[in-house]
């Protein structure tokens, strides 16, 4: 958003010239041909773009930047016939268009779109979209009362496809008949407090109660996951995910939230090569990214590498990341399989950890299309001598009672005398 008297560029000077913007001062704001305005906006916007490049599907983020400016493709609409439409250009080719409708009380963003240009390449080095300019859009929950400003401090996050826009400290108003925000301001639901309990009528005080530790979340489903490459597969793995994060909330309370990967709302994408294969999940506002690594000395597969982008509305910073790439779990040599029953935590950051469940994977020698022999994990192999050791010590005490038994058998017979 620009601000007044502002610094620009000599091809935001050119533009100008050309009168194909219009640069907003601290907001954004539609006028007419009459100069009457009727959009106005004041809002800051954090965006999250996976996108697929050389080596694999990646994630960057960015914030729309101060530079933004209104494009001349904006208007009030006309009635009965067109919507008032805000549209946002910034650096090389980018738009946010925000799409208005109305009822008899209320008015709303109706759709959101975002049209990113993957031939910037400071946004998106090593981009290798065939298409280089790509759109998505999707429905919204900015609603607000005619003549009434929408107001939202905390993050509105909104997912489309693979993109997520993050909204905070916003301000907007449509249909605006007096050219300002009215003094008036319909809350959204981030915003809106919890109800206040109401007085007690007991005579003596309540006992308070105890703390309750937040709720185990159920075992996450197991799925199956592939990555094939342009020799094969590359990649086998059958496993139950779990994130858990601990993060900073707005009020500054530290929090630990557990997730799970739910597989019916995930899309699987991954990449081969010869020294990596990369198993790349990515769910409605999460990236998770699986990389495993080959030692040739020894001929073992293992997981090297955990990355993790996702948003966390509630969050201090609600783009949360975190990444290791010297891990060294879930070992196997090439051409046979990792199995582990039990559950395994591996730790990535402090903050940051994969719970993985009844998992099996077999990386870059895959024949067939199936798992190879298996490999059990140390947990599943000392889980296993422990019914050995129980049934040998019980084994042990039966034969102990046995002989016992025949010694004392032995001598009642010894101890009389044939008449």
């Amino acid at each position: 958003m620009a601000g007044p008297g502002g610094a620009r560029t000599p091809q935001r000077l050119l533009l100008l010239l050309l009168g194909l913007v219009h640069v907003a001062s601290s907001i954004f704001v539609v006028k007419n041909g009459t100069e009457s305005t009727c959009i106005m906006a004041d809002f800051s916007a954090a965006f999250s773009v996976n996108y697929s490049t050389t080596s694999g599907f990646v994630s960057t983020t960015f914030k729309l930047p101060q530079s933004a400016v209104v494009l001349n493709s904006s208007s009030c609409g006309k009635e009965n016939a067109s919507n008032p439409i805000l549209v946002i250009g910034f650096e090389e080719g980018h738009t946010l268009t925000l799409n208005f409708s109305r009822t008899t009380k209320n008015y709303q963003v109706q759709l959101l779109s975002f049209t990113y240009n993957l031939s910037d390449g400071n946004l998106f080095p090593n981009a290798s979209a065939s298409s280089k300019e790509v759109s998505v859009e999707s429905k919204t929950d900015i609603l607000a009362e005619i003549d009434k400003k929408y107001r939202c401090i905390n993050g509105n996050q909104i997912t489309m496809n693979n993109v997520t826009v993050t909204f905070s400290n916003v301000t907007i108003q449509a249909y605006i008949s007096n050219n300002n925000f009215s003094k008036e301001e319909t809350q959204c639901s981030q915003d809106t407090p919890s109800p206040a309990p109401g007085p007690t009528t007991h005579p003596t005080p309540a006992p308070v109660p105890t703390p309750t530790r937040p709720p185990t979340p159920e075992t996450p489903s197991v799925s199956n996951y592939n990555v094939s490459g342009t020799n094969g597969t590359c990649l086998l793995a059958s496993m139950g995910l779990q994130l858990n994060i601990s993060y900073e909330k707005k009020d500054n309370t530290t929090v630990r939230r557990i997730f799970n990967i739910n597989p019916n709302k995930t899309t699987v994408n991954g990449s081969c090569s010869p020294q990596a294969a990369v198993l790349e999940l990515i769910t409605e506002n999460s990236t998770l990214v699986f990389r495993f690594g080959m030692n040739a000395t020894t001929s073992k597969f293992f997981l090297q590498e955990i990355l993790l982008k996702t948003t966390l509305p509630d969050a201090k910073e609600p783009i949360f990341e975190a990444s290791n790439n010297s891990l060294k779990e879930l070992q196997a040599t090439v051409g046979n399989s990792y199995k582990c029953n039990a559950e395994e935590n591996v730790k990535v950051t402090e903050s940051f950890s994969v719970n993985i469940f009844r998992v099996r994977v077999q990386a870059f020698k895959v024949e067939g299309d199936k798992f190879g022999s298996v490999e059990e994990c140390l947990l599943d192999e000392n889980n296993m001598l422990i019914p050995i050791a129980v049934g040998g010590a019980l084994a042990g005490l039966v034969l102990i009672v046995l002989i016992a038994y025949l010694i004392g058998r032995k001598r009642s017979h010894a101890g009389y005398q044939t008449i």
